[in-house]
């Protein structure tokens, strides 16, 4: 029952990191017209994707990422077309950043408030560089293979789309970065971060040493 509710609470948390990827990308991005009725954008929608991988983990990160930017993509004519493509990058921005914070870095288990700036901040410049790697090389195949764009207006878009690409991944990497370690404490004391606790390990015949893991 306790990991039923669990279950349910962390998708709840994802359908609300869903919803801010979807509002911001939808009516905060600046949308930058393209050759051919395309179009590439400044925004901030990829920052809630990596704060969602920072908070719930890498799957749950990355399934609001995928979701909430996929939903925006289909609810626009002129970017309706690259739904697929989104889905994937933005479930691979999740991983990514879930990954190094929480596999290699294991920031749940620090109360070292540094060391849990220095690896959130790896982390997202992992998972948005990427990105900014990923999304206009994938465009570009995905435009002139599967939709049958011509390569000179693939290319065109391929260039602008790294540029802005490189533009919002440094934008959210440093609103990341104050979000999250503003809001960590919160949300331990909410619950939403599963805090460290404390075992008690006997060292020895005669003496106790109390030492604390975090786990």
């Amino acid at each position: 029952m306790k990991n039923r509710k669990e279950n349910i609470i962390k998708l709840a948390q994802t359908a609300l990191m869903a919803a801010l990827c979807f509002v911001s990308f939808t009516f905060l991005q600046i949308k930058i017209p393209m050759p051919g009725g395309d179009a590439t954008s400044l925004h901030i929608g990829n920052a809630f994707c990596v704060l969602g991988a920072l908070i719930l983990g890498g799957w749950y990160g990355g399934l609001a990422g995928a979701v909430g930017m996929t939903m925006a993509d289909i609810l626009d004519p002129v970017y309706i077309t690259g739904a697929p493509k989104t889905f994937v990058l933005k479930l691979c921005i999740g991983l990514i950043v879930g990954f190094v914070a929480h596999r290699i870095a294991r920031i749940n288990e620090s109360t070292d408030k540094k060391y849990i700036f220095r690896w959130s901040t790896v982390a997202s410049v992992a998972g948005l560089g990427f990105n900014v790697v990923a999304d206009p090389l994938a465009g570009y195949f995905y435009k002139q293979y599967v939709l049958g764009q011509p390569q000179q207006m693939a290319e065109v878009l391929a260039k602008w789309s790294a540029a802005t690409t490189f533009v919002n991944a440094v934008v959210s990497v440093i609103l990341v970065g104050i979000l999250y370690n503003a809001l960590r404490p919160v949300l331990l004391r909410a619950g939403m971060i599963r805090p460290a606790k404390v075992k008690t390990i006997q060292a020895g015949c005669s003496t106790k040493n109390t030492i604390f893991l975090l786990l």
